[in-house]
């Protein structure tokens, strides 16, 4: 049972999340307005490891370019996407070194995959730092839109395309059969068609998804979002293909979950918490029980944390789930 004290909390985190909302919003319309056309863009890579044509001075989503910074560590998702709304092809500290090997410690390279009108950095610039320090060689992509640091809007089948010429691109360079992937929202979602329908069940051994939309959200969770962006109610349809297949009861989710949420060759970690505002109810990151299937909720480690659906990444308690979810022989329990 909840505590008095947990639930104040919980309310006290209420006005909080709504002005985290409220700026990111700000950040995305700035984002739309301000972003630095001298910073190189990224549009879709060709399978093999081949970057697609695209613009002069754009990549293809998900490659790394000699144009891509790379950002510092950062310690919230505001933080982090604020700088790519100038660098929208920032890389965290930690990904993409190309070059790297994995070691027997860790042989399978992990692949990080951002949520819906978020980006590589804006996710990821703590944990990719974490895990290239713990020894993971840490890969990252941007999918889902052609250019800024607002991605994953895009049909989340196509996305899933992007994610597997990426994952082709990464076992090719390191040399490893198969690959772990951490993905947040959308990001944790999405590889499961990956898995299912694009070959990926034998080239991934676990998915780790933060606060994923497995079973999609209520209009109050996109809503929302959406209501804080003027005029997004009116193009959330035409404008992200992948906000209306996340809705609950879409056809893409029915498709997507019908006939078995699970592969037996992929081990799957679910990391929810209850304060998710984007993801209503929190429960529907749930996947169905099964033997390879692990779902968690922050506060069942961390009672009093209040972390919510953005800062989810950058949350220490769920830094240490995934790591324990990544090397379970080596697991320590997580800390408030």
């Amino acid at each position: 049972m909840r505590s008095n004290g947990t639930m104040r909390a919980r309310h006290r985190r209420r006005p909080t999340a709504a002005l985290t909302g409220l700026a990111v919003a700000a950040g995305l319309i700035l984002a739309g307005a301000t972003a630095a056309p001298a910073t190189a863009r990224t549009a879709a890579e060709a399978p093999g490891g081949r970057a697609a044509p695209a613009a002069s001075g754009t990549a293809a989503p998900g490659t790394s370019t000699t144009a891509d910074p790379v950002g510092p560590p950062q310690g919230n998702f505001l933080s982090a996407f604020l700088y790519s709304t100038t660098r929208p092809t920032a890389l965290p500290t930690g990904a993409n070194d190309w070059t790297c090997k994995p070691g027997p410690a860790h042989p399978r390279p992990v692949v990080l995959v951002h949520g819906t009108f978020e980006n590589r950095y804006a996710n990821w610039a703590a944990l990719s730092p974490k895990l290239k320090d713990d020894g993971y060689c840490v890969f990252a992509l941007n999918y889902g839109g052609s250019k800024g640091p607002v991605l994953a809007t895009g049909d989340i089948a196509a996305s899933a395309g992007q994610l597997a010429a990426f994952v082709d691109r990464v076992r090719a360079a390191t040399g490893a059969d198969k690959v772990d992937i951490v993905g947040h929202s959308q990001g944790g979602m999405m590889p499961r068609h990956y898995i299912k329908n694009l070959g990926g069940a034998a080239k991934v051994g676990r998915l780790v998804a933060l606060v994923p939309s497995n079973h999609g959200t209520s209009l109050l969770g996109l809503g929302l979002l959406a209501r804080l962006v003027p005029g997004a109610d009116a193009v959330v349809g035409a404008a992200c293909p992948a906000c209306e297949q996340q809705i609950v009861g879409s056809r893409f989710l029915k498709e997507l979950n019908a006939g078995g949420e699970t592969h037996p060759a992929v081990d799957y970690t679910v990391i929810a918490t209850w304060y998710d505002e984007v993801v209503t109810p929190y429960t529907s990151a749930f996947l169905a029980p099964a033997r390879n299937v692990s779902n968690q909720t922050i506060q069942g480690h961390c009672l009093v944390n209040t972390t919510a659906h953005i800062n989810i990444t950058y949350d220490r308690t769920a830094t240490r789930l995934v790591q324990n979810a990544l090397d379970p022989a080596h697991a320590q329990r997580p800390t408030c």
